[in-house]
């Protein structure tokens, strides 16, 4: 039997025989989640897996595509963040603790989730080079947000030369290099930013860069490298040879200025030393796991860790995960890690670039007064006028079909120089059906990606959703399972990823053997799921052939949204003249 007694803080279990019971002080974890605007820290039991607090912090400096802080301008398609700003999110785990009671000792581990790539370039002393007052007003010194296609010809430039010479590596990512990836990131910055380049020690993913932070010991976690910088444990990163195609100057690229200390799932990334220990509030010594990508540690978090389940996160973009036994190539998606996070399994991923982002940019660029105004009498906020408004609708009844690439398209496409189109508008259009079509062709581009999941033999045998919007838009779910044919489980978790990140933590410091065994232990037990509606599911395979031929004309066969943006962008240099 197990008893808890929360006025002394322990816990002791008491065997059949009623004779010996053994005392076993509580223990918890925190789990950090850096997602893309904020940073969130859950504080949680180790042995019952209950959230006893939770603190969110936004950053100061938000996502830099229009200027650095300082004014400077950055370029089109750009996507810059401030590091200070992750060190200040710091502060939300002496708050779980304040706010909790929980006495530091009590604390055995931390661990962090990070968006990703997040990159950023750091001297010797794994300080960021944008804190060097001679970098501060230079972009290419600071972060490069996930978000940041900056470096699209790059990776196009890099994907033509793996075909060339016919790279093993390049099936293993769906065929193509993504722009949002660390080489055409950092090949961007050897091109356009020299003396960044050259000044760089190391360039290093965000989670990575606060793993030193915290410990003094550098790391790289096996799915950072794994997923975004092209490396595998049978062959490391490219090869001199490759990179020297790329460029005569970049041969020593990944043996100088990449980590080549890759750690597996489950490691831990060191101890807390005594700045750890300022910075957090926990003491020194803490063990602190090896940090995860945000996305890939809400699949813990919610107990999706079996084979063949797929976890749609919903945020400002989305990630489409999957552990699967089976490890095959499949053209299209972001690629797949061997025992990422679930010894035994394969994760793959795969996503697309804007969902919370498309609709954050409807509502501000496309709804007019009087909708907003309605939204400010009844004290809503405008996406929850518009749900109802929308939620009065049948599908089909707009007769809008939405192409969903406001910020290019991940994936199956992986083309980052693509945009958004609406087809179907007329003078009656209303805002409402907009809004909704928006809803609908996210939900396609996901069905787009099962689809190519399954044509190539990995198996989605159940679906999850996590993130902030799953949890409170239930008809954006249901409009997901009426357009993919299956249910869907969204457990009660809003904090998925720092849940996840709590989990993993508990791995770190030894109380579970492996995160499978820790994720089926404390995953959260409510759970709400949508069935999909007969009717509806019917209407949504007849206006998913329209997506389909849209999605294939201006992705595959057409090049008119490209030569838009060349038009665009020569028309703001002859503005800049």
């Amino acid at each position: 039997m197990f008893f808890i007694d929360k006025k002394q803080g322990l816990c002791y279990y008491q065997f059949m025989n009623d004779k010996e019971i053994v005392y076993m002080k509580k223990r918890y974890t925190v789990g950090m989640d850096f997602g893309t605007l904020s940073v969130r820290s859950v504080l949680m039991d180790a042995d019952s897996g209950e959230e006893i607090a939770y603190e969110e912090y936004s950053y100061p400096h938000g996502v830099m595509d229009h200027c650095l802080s300082d004014g400077t301008p950055v370029k089109a398609d750009a996507a810059y963040q401030d590091p200070a700003d992750y060190l200040l999110g710091f502060d939300t785990v002496k708050r779980v603790i304040s706010s909790s009671g929980v006495k530091p000792d009590e604390i055995v581990s931390i661990c962090i989730d990070f968006t990703t790539c997040t990159i950023l370039p750091v001297d010797e002393g794994f300080k960021p080079l944008c804190f060097d007052p001679a970098f501060s007003s230079v972009p290419h010194s600071y972060v490069k947000l996930w978000k940041h296609h900056g470096a699209q010809s790059y990776a196009e430039s890099i994907t033509s030369i793996a075909e060339e010479r016919k790279e093993p590596w390049l099936d293993i990512y769906g065929g193509k290099v993504s722009a949002e990836w660390a080489l055409p990131k950092i090949v961007e910055t050897f091109f356009e930013s020299r003396e960044v380049y050259d000044a760089t020690y190391r360039f290093t993913e965000a989670a990575d860069w606060l793993s030193y932070v915290l410990t003094g010991e550098e790391s790289h976690a096996v799915c950072f490298a794994g997923f975004k910088a092209l490396w595998n444990e049978n062959t490391g990163y490219p090869s001199r040879e490759f990179l020297r195609c790329v460029h005569p100057e970049l041969g020593e690229l990944c043996a100088t200025k990449l980590s080549d200390k890759v750690l597996g799932a489950g490691k831990i990334a060191g101890r807390l030393n005594q700045r750890g220990a300022e910075l957090t509030g926990l003491l020194p010594g803490t063990v602190l796991g090896l940090p995860m990508i945000d996305a890939q540690a809400s699949m813990p978090g919610l107990g999706a860790v079996g084979d063949g389940e797929m976890l749609i996160v919903v945020g400002t973009s989305n990630c489409h995960l999957i552990n699967s036994k089976k490890t095959v190539a499949v053209p299209g998606i972001a690629g797949y890690v061997n025992e990422a996070l679930m010894p035994g399994m394969c994760t793959y991923e795969a996503g697309q670039s804007g969902a919370g982002d498309c609709f954050d940019w409807f509502v501000k660029n496309c709804v007019g007064d009087r909708y907003w105004n309605e939204a400010r009498e009844r004290g809503i906020s405008i996406h929850k006028l518009l749900r109802e408004k929308a939620e009065g609708l049948i599908p089909g009844e707009s007769g809008l079909v939405f192409l969903d690439w406001l910020n290019g398209n991940r994936s199956v496409l992986c083309d980052y120089s693509l945009s958004g189109l609406f087809a179907g508008l007329t003078l009656s259009t209303a805002p409402e059906e907009m809004y909704r079509a928006l809803i609908e062709a996210v939900a396609f581009g996901t069905k787009i990606i099962i689809d190519r999941y399954r044509e190539y033999g990995v198996d989605i045998e159940g679906l999850f959703a996590a993130g902030g919007i799953p949890a409170k838009d239930p008809m954006l779910m249901q409009i997901f399972a009426d357009v993919i044919a299956l249910p869907i489980t969204v457990p009660d978790c809003p904090a998925s990823g720092a849940r996840g990140s709590a989990v993993a933590a508990c791995v770190a410091a030894g109380i579970y053997p492996d995160l499978s065994v820790a994720a089926h232990k404390l995953s959260p037990k409510k759970k709400k799921v949508y069935e999909p509606i007969e009717r509806n599911v019917a209407i949504y395979k007849r206006l998913f052939e329209k997506y389909l031929e849209l999605h294939d004309h201006f992705g595959l066969c057409s090049d008119l949204m490209k030569e838009l943006r060349v038009i665009a962008s020569d028309a703001k240099k002859l503005q800049d003249k």
